[in-house]
């Protein structure tokens, strides 16, 4: 089976609180279905968490108009780590998670009345920052897709920007491995709408990145397009934004896409040099969900994870499950089977 990338399943987030991240995120931003909420130890992640086994709550929560999820971490055993110092624009790694909005002005008010720390102007009409209460910076990207309509006016993750040392270099990764063949802009300078991040007042080069129109299976449809923004400081060395801490603590913690055809994915990313750092191997549980899941780290060691998903469940106390390894990869599920999810949300 040759590769599909079905779209940005989620981005990882680690944190002290989860339930309470979810809880704001659910109120604030739309992210209301509860597709699971498990406790295991993480014992493939060993060579992120200096050789121990890490005991860890994990919640994902999806924003049914569309796009990715928010996969929500929390050790049970260990404080969680912040950042040495506060993380600048255009150090390695995540910097910003993307949310897409269809009505961009509606989304800006209501934020502008949680007592945030920073919700930055709009950028001509198109997206603006915030700091979430647990200093994430987000951005929220005025985009059409709408897979189902809510009463949300911002849907899932669009995708993210990340920091970079050699955009060349990354560049390549992010075309070749993860299939971003359009270049939407490449622009070099100073920014104005990221001048109230830490160090975003220097000189930047931005690229962003998206797919042209290609085959997708699965959930594919929920997610949506999706687009990178990768960016270089150009006036100083960046550091990475995970030093000195260890994969599940506080911040971003990795960029998952949901794919088919694993092997061949593992093949591709040894070729390019970039070969897989963590491989289930075989179908993995987690909690009510199973599949196989991987990582490979872009140039820079930001960790992207890449999940082949096998089940999911609808109705567990019925023990009704999507199961996707008896359908064709290359045909989406049903909306109404995927809207069906909606019996996992969360409500006050």
């Amino acid at each position: 089976m040759t590769k599909i990338i079905n779209g940005i399943q989620q981005i990882g987030i680690g944190t002290a609180d989860a339930r309470k991240v979810f809880d704001w995120y659910r109120k604030h931003l739309g992210f209301d279905i509860l597709v699971f909420e498990d406790e295991a130890p993480a014992t493939l992640m060993t060579q992120y968490t200096e050789g121990s086994i890490q005991n860890r709550l994990a919640l994902l929560a999806l924003n049914i108009v569309g796009g990715g999820g928010l996969e929500l971490w929390q050790f049970k055993d260990r404080v969680p780590a912040a950042p040495q110092s506060k993380i600048q624009f255009g150090d390695l790694g995540i910097n910003v998670m993307k949310i897409r909005s269809r009505d961009i002005d509606s989304v800006y008010r209501h934020l502008c009345t949680q007592n945030l720390d920073q919700v930055t102007p709009i950028d001509q009409n198109s997206h603006f920052f915030l700091v979430d209460p647990w200093q994430n910076w987000v951005q929220v990207v005025k985009d059409p897709y709408r897979f189902a309509n809510t009463k949300s006016n911002s849907g899932g993750v669009l995708g993210a920007l990340i920091g970079v040392r050699d955009m060349d270099k990354s560049l390549d990764f992010y075309r070749k491995l993860l299939g971003y063949d359009i270049v939407v802009s490449d622009r070099t300078g100073i920014f104005e709408d990221i001048n109230h991040f830490p160090g975003g007042n220097g000189t930047f080069r931005r690229v962003c990145l998206k797919h042209r129109k290609r085959t997708i299976g699965g959930f594919g449809e929920l997610y949506g397009p999706s687009e990178i923004e990768l960016v270089q400081v150009l006036d100083r060395q960046p550091i990475a934004t995970y030093k000195g801490r260890i994969w599940g603590d506080l911040g971003y913690i990795h960029l998952c896409f949901d794919v088919r055809g694993m092997d061949d994915l593992r093949k591709e990313a040894e070729v390019l040099g970039h070969p897989f750092t963590v491989d289930s191997a075989d179908s993995f549980d987690m909690g009510d969900a199973a599949g196989r899941f991987g990582y490979v780290e872009d140039p820079d060691g930001t960790l992207i994870e890449l999940v082949e998903t096998h089940k999911v469940p609808l109705l567990k106390s019925l023990g009704i499950y999507i199961d996707l390894k008896k359908r064709h990869p290359e045909k989406p599920l049903p909306k109404w089977l995927i809207k069906l999810l909606r019996v996992h949300r969360v409500r006050d």
